[in-house]
């Protein structure tokens, strides 16, 4: 398959417009990428809400844990996909039903997630998407180096 290109300048535009994001497939392990992600994100002032059905009703980093996308009440601007490639086709889904009323406006899948179908899906429906990048790196590498 194809290494994906993004414009440098999209992917900055993006990680400086977004402000809520919603983390699928979030974990407590502090072991794990999802966690150093949130972190980092957080760190930075993004304000993170984790999503991951297992763990519904508990905190990660200070934050309540949602078992869906839809459980959350308020608005949030990204969905960022910690599953695999397969699972990101009806998070992609379920985004895309809840873009208007939640405000969702970027579907970003995590280093090593690509689904083409589910990102065509989402580009029809007038969402952005990026796939197999890292938020985190990418702002470190684009935004963090302008600080």
């Amino acid at each position: 398959m194809k290494k994906l290109e993004y414009n440098n300048e999209w992917l900055k535009s993006i990680l400086s417009n977004v402000h809520t994001i919603a983390v699928v497939g979030a974990s407590a392990k502090a072991d794990r990428p999802s966690n150093h992600v949130m972190a980092y994100l957080q760190d930075k002032g993004y304000r993170v809400i984790p999503i991951n059905p297992g763990l519904a009703g508990q905190k990660i980093l200070g934050e309540l844990v949602y078992a869906s996308l839809t459980d959350v009440a308020e608005s949030y601007q990204m969905v960022d996909i910690f599953r695999n490639s397969d699972a990101a086709g009806a998070i992609c889904d379920e985004a895309i039903d809840l873009k208007d009323r939640k405000n969702i406006s970027v579907i970003w899948m995590q280093q090593g997630v690509r689904n083409d179908e589910a990102a065509h899906r989402a580009e029809r429906a007038g969402l952005k998407v990026v796939m197999d990048r890292c938020p985190k790196i990418e702002h470190k590498r684009l935004i963090e180096k302008d600080v």
